[in-house]
């Protein structure tokens, strides 16, 4: 297991470098330098990778502009932790600073608002207009909300909380866990799959289960699915709520969350009972991030948006490339951060090429880690490696690599931590 492991680390490391060319720019220029110019909108795993690795694959000679309203990078993996009271939030939280400093990555905190394909610029929300020669659209997640009518209703969505994107709202699910009595029940729902880290509900279970079993021994984590089954890792998930959670958390599936009533705490249900809990958190169906939908790059069922992977271009859109959870992903690709690091590697090598008139890297090559905390040392991991397959045109999983923890230990807890500080670095040092 440990050389599997090791194998993944250098290829996740290694993917998408390839010998790329200079070009001495006639496109248009970015304020402090010459050269062609990118506009990269998003700046998590995806987004801020890609802005770094275009500066780098290029020398300096393309010109980057991240365009991102938040003022600090904040980590989703690892954020399950601060829930749980094992981690805090300046842990999971690292300024852009290095991006501009260390990379000459021109960072823009305001949010992008529109794009003009044709024209080949973003407008922003503090009223300024970036023109690119090509555009990375790394928006993340949004949600469905209109697929839960009672969320709509004022002060519903600062009661009934998702905490799916790190930030604000982990903090606040945390203050909720704390505030309640001891004997109430968290009732954490999971949407109908795909959605942002298949892991991530059932390391969120085990978290507060954790929390419990130590400051509120008589509380219950009840687990509403609207899949059939756990969707990562069941397995080892399963046993570890037998061996540490007995009595504690109540897993049930086919449980598919219609409405919410926040002003009495309860979720309704498709085939199933009503039910009121303590404290619900709800995570609703998701779809690619608004800015992409409103761009017309959501063309598969209006929710996610399809790409050439070899290059990660829009489908529906030339010279604008989408990355991270907003895509519609390939065979066994999971919606991770580790996955959008590995996309802003692959695009930012095409790009590069693509601008010096190149063919992009042919065989693109990349690996996914995700490790799932199950107590608040005890970690599991799945692993799996992806390649380009030229017929299919799409990525596929490399026959016999990766697969899943023998069981939980502390040393893969030692490892998952490692994995998180290297990533960041990664992405952002």
């Amino acid at each position: 297991m440990m050389q599997r492991r090791q194998f993944v680390s250098t290829v996740a490391a290694g993917s998408a470098l390839g010998t790329l060319g200079l070009l001495s720019g006639c496109a248009t220029p970015v304020a402090g330098g010459s050269g062609p110019h990118v506009v990269v909108i998003g700046g998590g795993y995806g987004g801020a990778t890609a802005a770094k690795y275009i500066r780098l694959f290029s020398e300096g000679k393309v010109q980057v502009t991240l365009v991102e309203p938040n003022e600090a990078f904040v980590s989703c993996p690892i954020s399950n932790l601060v829930i749980g009271g094992i981690k805090q939030m300046s842990d999971i939280t690292i300024p852009y600073d290095n991006l501009a400093k260390r990379h000459g990555v021109k960072v823009v905190r305001d949010r992008a608002t529109a794009v003009d394909p044709d024209k080949r610029t973003v407008k922003l929300a503090g009223g300024a207009e970036l023109k690119y020669d090509r555009l990375i659209v790394s928006p993340g997640i949004d949600f469905m909300w209109e697929t839960l009518p009672g969320m709509a209703k004022p002060g519903a969505q600062d009661k009934v909380l998702h905490a799916w994107k790190a930030g604000p709202q982990t903090v606040a699910l945390r203050k909720q866990l704390e505030a309640m009595p001891d004997g109430g029940v968290y009732a954490l729902s999971i949407p109908q799959a795909p959605y942002r880290c298949p892991p991530g509900p059932y390391e969120r279970a085990c978290m507060v289960a954790h929390y419990f079993k130590k400051a509120k021994p008589k509380s219950k984590v009840i687990v509403f699915d609207a899949n059939d089954d756990i969707q990562s890792k069941k397995a080892l998930f399963t046993k570890a709520w037998n061996e540490h959670y007995s009595g504690i958390i109540e897993y049930r599936p086919k449980h598919r969350v219609v409405d919410v009533d926040a002003a009495t705490n309860t979720l309704k249900f498709e085939f199933n009972e009503d039910f009121k809990g303590a404290v619900l958190n709800v995570v609703p169906n998701m779809r690619a991030g608004d800015i992409a939908v409103q761009m017309g790059l959501a063309t598969a069922n209006k929710r996610w948006c399809e790409v050439d992977f070899l290059t990660f271009e829009s489908k529906a859109v030339k010279n604008v490339h989408v990355l991270g959870d907003a895509i519609q992903i390939a065979p066994a690709m999971p919606k991770s951060g580790h996955m959008a690091n590995q996309h802003g590697k692959t695009c930012a090598a095409a790009v590069v090429n693509l601008l010096l008139g190149k063919e992009p890297p042919a065989t693109p090559l990349y690996a996914n880690t995700c490790y799932s905390f199950v107590t608040d040392e005890d970690v599991v991991h799945v692993a799996s490696v992806h390649r380009y397959d030229p017929e299919k045109k799409t990525m596929l999983t490399v026959p016999g690599s990766g697969g899943v923890s023998a069981r939980a230990s502390e040393l893969e807890g030692r490892y998952a931590l490692a994995w998180a500080r290297n990533i960041w670095a990664d992405t952002l040092a």
